[in-house]
């Protein structure tokens, strides 16, 4: 008989190499989450969404926002206020001429956006502006 601890820490376990999470990801979930990309505005599943629950990283399952710090921002892109407490890594982007807060997954440093402050927004003063393809929205049972 199989043991299925083995196969079930092999299907949890994070990729260590980028040919690794190349097979585990789509090509435009590669592209985004493991070579920093962006997708197109107003393309994304999540831009519009209104569901209640807690969004995941698409690439390893970690929880990263909850739905009720999501706010329409009109960027193009899902937004939000604030992450969950120890969800996200930030980084200095400095890639389009400007210098921007990059933010990846704590968990397995996959790119999901960035981070803009200052705007007015909300009462955070932060609005996250994540990539859909990023996330995957688990939603709330009522």
């Amino acid at each position: 008989m199989a043991d299925n601890s083995v196969r079930d820490d092999r299907e949890n376990r994070l990729p260590s190499t980028e040919e690794e999470w190349r097979v585990r990801l789509s090509p435009e979930e590669f592209r985004v989450l493991r070579q920093a990309g962006t997708e197109r505005p107003w393309t994304g599943e999540y831009v519009e969404t209104k569901t209640a629950g807690t969004y995941h990283c698409r690439a390893c399952g970690a929880e990263l926002f909850s739905s009720d710090t999501k706010f329409d921002s009109h960027c193009g892109w899902p937004s939000f206020d604030r992450a969950l407490p120890g969800a996200i890594r930030y980084l200095e982007d400095r890639s389009l001429g400007m210098v921007r807060i990059e933010v990846r997954c704590a968990n397995c440093d996959s790119h999901l956006g960035h981070r803009f402050d200052g705007e007015g927004f909300t009462p955070t003063n932060a609005r996250y502006c994540i990539n859909s393809i990023s996330m995957r929205l688990d939603p709330s049972i009522t």
